[in-house]
């Protein structure tokens, strides 16, 4: 590692995800998901976590290689038996320690590309079954919860693959994680409020005009999303229900809201590739007609993409509808990173499947019947993809028909 002061920086970024991310309290359980080659990482997490008085820290190891060789090797029957200790240890974390959650993600993005699409839909399934409570309790906001990212090598390789050595490329990476997260700031904590403050008073505005629908338009895309009555427009931070603030992606530049599902009509296309569960897809193009998706396809990974839409209940509705202005530090880059928590906050986008209850009032308190009755979309799955450019134009729709321009050539013009 070559980079400057690498230590320092790893130790105050180690700082800022337990302190601004998921905020530790006195008394906390905090479990942690992270790779075993960013072990350096973790153990400053956990001693920052445990300064701030965490209770226990749970650390849930990962590998790669080894995570691969599970797909390859292990018969599809016995890949999507979750066993029955696991689905108990989490409802136990969650439902009994209200456990705040902090995922670092460092993976290649192109890890399963070559395993059979089959098997990871299988697999995808399964678990997002066996874990619904940890995933329904994330989405209420009802735990603190954190995804952040770390510079595997893997990854670092397809973001950089013209510098000449693993090395270079995961410095690279690094530098590239501090930058848009703040890191270098010699303050990085008062410089994310800073941030999020500055996120709320967008979200602040659309909250106050209440859009009855948005029209975006740019090359490939002409697309009219219905957006519920008493929709709630989010920003960085959210609160669990003791008002504990905390911050879910690290880094974010998005504002965002549920759509109605039920009104959706029109085409849109990607801009930025999606890697999902371990797979690369590119040139996404997605028609929607009276509030679903009737048809989807890929120039790459076309097949995951079809099994995702239309093998996992709720996946032909949308659940998130974002706005990240194209002047974004993460666009300005100019870097495709391969992974949606960058490349989501350097591009507006939409997220197939489920929404997140605290985006419509009093959401969090309504059964899926009920929230269905509102045009908000329940799944197992949510799963971005990149929409935005500087091409793009999106038009705000009043109840009365009234039309506001909310952006401009891929920039706020609200």
């Amino acid at each position: 590692m070559v980079l400057p002061n690498f230590e320092k920086n790893l130790q105050k970024y180690a700082k800022l995800l337990a302190v601004k991310g998921i905020n530790v309290q006195p008394g906390d359980w905090v479990k942690m998901t992270i790779t075993v080659d960013q072990a350096p990482l973790a153990r400053l997490i956990t001693e920052e976590a445990y300064k701030l008085g965490a209770e226990k820290v749970i650390v849930k190891w990962g590998d790669d290689a080894i995570g691969k060789m599970h797909y390859q090797h292990q018969p599809t029957e016995v890949l999507t038996d979750i066993p029955k200790y696991e689905i108990e240890e989490v409802e136990d974390h969650i439902l009994n320690h209200r456990v705040s959650r902090l995922s670092i993600v460092s993976s290649d993005p192109g890890l399963l590309n070559d395993i059979d699409p089959e098997k990871i839909t299988a697999y995808q399934k399964a678990a997002s079954k066996a874990f619904k409570t940890q995933l329904t309790a994330t989405q209420n906001d009802e735990v603190k919860w954190t995804v952040a990212a770390a510079a595997g090598a893997g990854w670092a390789a397809k973001v950089f693959p013209d510098l000449a050595t693993t090395e270079e490329q995961v410095d690279a990476l690094w530098d590239q994680i501090f930058k848009t997260c703040r890191v270098y700031e010699d303050d990085p904590i008062t410089a994310w409020d800073q941030h999020v403050e500055t996120l709320k008073k967008k979200a602040d505005k659309l909250n106050e005009i209440q859009f009855s629908a948005l029209h975006y338009t740019a090359p490939g895309t002409d697309l009219t999303l219905g957006l519920p009555e008493n929709h709630i427009w989010a920003s960085a931070g959210s609160s669990n229900p003791k008002g504990e603030i905390f911050i879910a992606n690290m880094p974010t530049e998005e504002v965002f809201t549920a759509p109605d599902t039920r009104r959706m009509d029109g085409v849109v296309r990607s801009t930025k590739p999606l890697s999902y569960a371990g797979t690369l897809i590119e040139g996404i193009e997605v028609h929607f007609k009276d509030g679903k998706i009737v048809d989807i396809s890929a120039e790459k990974g076309d097949a995951v993409i079809k099994k995702l839409v239309f093998e996992n209940e709720g996946a032909t509705g949308l659940g998130e509808v974002a706005l990240v202005p194209d002047p974004s530090p993460i666009s300005q880059s100019g870097i495709t990173f391969f992974n949606t928590l960058f490349d989501e906050n350097a591009s507006n986008h939409l997220a197939i499947g489920s929404a997140y209850p605290t985006n419509i009032e009093g959401g969090t308190k309504m059964s899926e019947e009920e929230l269905k009755a509102k045009g908000i979309n329940t799944s197992h799955v949510h799963v971005d993809f990149m929409i935005g450019s500087s091409e793009m134009n999106i038009d705000g729709i009043k109840k009365d028909g009234t039309v506001v321009p909310v952006f401009r050539n891929g920039d706020w013009a609200i």
